[in-house]
């Protein structure tokens, strides 16, 4: 009971996991219910990672689970539905590379309480298989043209047809989708959904079924579904211009242009959030821009447009034939198992006479448009793997064989590539090894050795030798500094006994440089008598010439002592480089000895 229990808390925890990370976005800050509504799509469909899964590869995976020979209204249970998942997300980590592997088991909990909880909200563990083909090929990645013609593939009859009942089943399915984010009242199902997106009762070809979905705007109802795929081309474009209201320097995502005052503009968020600044009211209409145009650019574009270089206005979709095309036979597909690094599945067709089967018959409507779909899925892989233009599907065979040459040499380059890597590193190797002294050397040339162990030795003495001479260099330069600031101070009591300024004689500034602090004289000095404190420890010199009247030039001197120190320091230095070249010479004697006897 206890085990049940925590399981069942569990579950509860991870079917709120997802709303309660929604909640956190703070989408409700929106003032807008349709830019509302495609956040919050938006953020379930990256967070599931749906947006990393094509429709093609959803169209190919509902094919794989058996999907394309049942009903729609069949209905399947909680258990093959997470069957159904894992097999997609399975398939995305094989076409994914290594570096951006997605955690599968976290998306398919994700995804299945999603699922779970907005068309099995009342717990009946079971949901119609039209439902689940319509959540899911509405809130994968991929073009909207592409989802729009798989869409109309399952609500049209064999003549290529829309059927209004199906296409009211399937506004049935997928407003569900808004109300599931807290956004039903303004995008609910109601009854006159399917008037208000096609008003007069006519024949609806695949044509206008594009263009009415694909209008600028949209039917209200679905106004939401071409904006979430915008927002999604959208994410990473940069605006390099200043926002109106928060005064950002650029803008990432939209950006919105006041029609009525000049040169207002605002970023996403702002606009979002209904902020206004000055003359701007939230009133005036704002025009929305996915891109950035350079005046320079924008120049351009208005004089080709007006010379008429290029057309006015460019049709939001290509126009597709009228006729229903003829339905494949789907009874010898084989399915090509890629390798890992493989970015698509690819499904080769084989040609041959059509034979409908019993389920074609039953259902020729579903099935025949997604056959053409998926024949043409699978000749697009092919015309893009060969890298040519078109393709007959007698060649598809060869297209493959292509491909395989290629994988076999790109293997084969990477098996030489790997061969001359390990040669570098052998080689290396042993260059390191013939550069290190070992006890077989020694033992072949015991005398060189002998020399240069003694060239160290004699290379080590040296070298604590200029360690001691630089260190009495230092101390001695320390006594200069020390003589040299009594010299200076006893000329200035001098200056003052007689009179005249310390700065008067040229000996004396030259004696200032270098100041170090030492322990001045006494007040009390005078020029015939120094405190013995300041004269401690000071040579024979130096106190004859502090006790005669005029003071020695002992300065001549002590530089004199410094020189000679730099000297001695200058030839030791010579000494220790002639010695590393003895080092080296020796070095290379070793080399050459072994060499020869080597060769001989």
């Amino acid at each position: 009971m206890i085990e049940e229990g925590s399981k069942s808390s569990k579950s509860m925890v991870e079917k709120r996991q997802l709303f309660m990370e929604m909640r956190a976005q703070n989408f409700d800050v929106i003032r807008l219910s349709t830019y509302r509504t495609a956040c919050k799509l938006r953020f379930v469909q990256k967070r599931c990672n749906l947006h990393l899964v094509d429709v093609w590869n959803m169209i190919e995976a509902f094919r794989d689970n058996g999907l394309s020979t049942l009903d729609h209204n069949a209905e399947i249970n909680v258990s093959r539905l997470e069957t159904i998942l894992s097999s997609i997300f399975y398939q995305l980590n094989k076409r994914l590379p290594t570096t951006h592997q997605i955690n599968v088991d976290q998306s398919i909990g994700l995804l299945l309480n999603f699922i779970v909880a907005t068309y099995d909200s009342e717990g009946h563990g079971k949901l119609t298989v039209f439902a689940m083909k319509a959540m899911l090929a509405t809130m994968c990645g991929g073009k909207i043209l592409d989802k729009l013609r798989y869409i109309f593939s399952q609500i049209s009859d064999s003549n290529g047809v829309m059927v209004f009942a199906k296409f009211d089943q399937f506004l049935r399915e997928v407003l569900k989708l808004p109300t599931a984010v807290f956004e039903g009242p303004s995008f609910g199902y109601t009854e006159h959904s399917v008037r208000t997106c096609f008003p007069q009762q006519k024949k609806i070809l695949l044509n206008t079924f594009l263009d009415v979905l694909m209008a600028d705007p949209p039917p209200q109802c679905l106004v939401w579904l071409p904006l979430m795929h915008r927002l999604a081309n959208v994410e990473n474009v940069f605006h390099p211009v200043e926002c109106s209201y928060c005064r950002s320097e650029s803008m990432m995502g939209f950006r919105y242009r006041c029609q009525q005052c000049h040169g207002y503009q605002l970023c996403q968020s702002c606009f979002w959030r209904g902020h206004a600044s000055g003359p701007h009211s939230n009133q005036h209409q704002m025009k929305e821009h996915s891109s950035w145009k350079s005046p320079a650019k924008k120049l351009s574009h208005a004089i080709s447009k007006s010379l008429g270089c290029m057309p006015i206005g460019e049709p939001p979709h290509p126009v597709f034939p009228e006729a229903a095309e003829r339905p494949q036979d789907l009874a010898h597909t084989t399915q090509l198992r890629p390798v890992a690094n493989d970015m698509n599945d690819t499904v080769l067709i084989s040609s041959g006479a059509p034979t409908p089967s019993k389920s074609t018959l039953e259902s020729p409507s579903r099935l025949d448009e997604e056959h053409r779909l998926i024949a043409r899925y699978a000749a697009r892989l092919a015309a893009e793997a060969s890298n040519s233009t078109q393709c007959p599907p007698t060649d598809l065979s060869f297209n493959f064989d292509a491909n395989k040459q290629q994988r076999q040499l790109i293997a084969e380059l990477e098996n030489k590539n790997r061969e001359i890597l390990q040669e570098i590193q052998r080689l290396r190797l042993e260059h390191e090894q013939a550069s290190q002294p070992t006890p077989e050397k020694a033992q072949q040339n015991p005398t060189l050795l002998a020399e240069l162990r003694l060239l160290r030795h004699r290379k080590d003495e040296l070298e604590r030798r200029m360690s001691a001479l630089q260190e009495s260099r230092r101390e001695l330069m320390v006594q200069l500094e020390g003589l040299m600031r009594l010299l200076k101070d006893e000329e200035q009591k001098q200056a003052a006994q007689t009179g005249s300024s310390p700065h008067s004689s040229p000996s004396h500034s030259a004696s200032c440089t270098m100041p170090m602090p030492i322990r001045s004289t006494s007040a009390g000095s005078t020029p015939t008598h120094t405190p013995q404190d300041c004269l401690a420890g000071v040579g024979d010199d130096v106190l004859d010439a502090f006790s005669q009247g005029v003071p020695r030039n002992l300065r001549n001197d002590l530089l004199v002592a410094a020189d000679s120190i730099t000297n001695t320091m200058s030839s030791l230095v010579k000494e220790l480089h002639s010695v590393d070249d003895g080092l080296e010479e020796e070095e290379e004697n070793m080399r050459n000895g072994r060499e020869k006897a080597e060769s001989e």
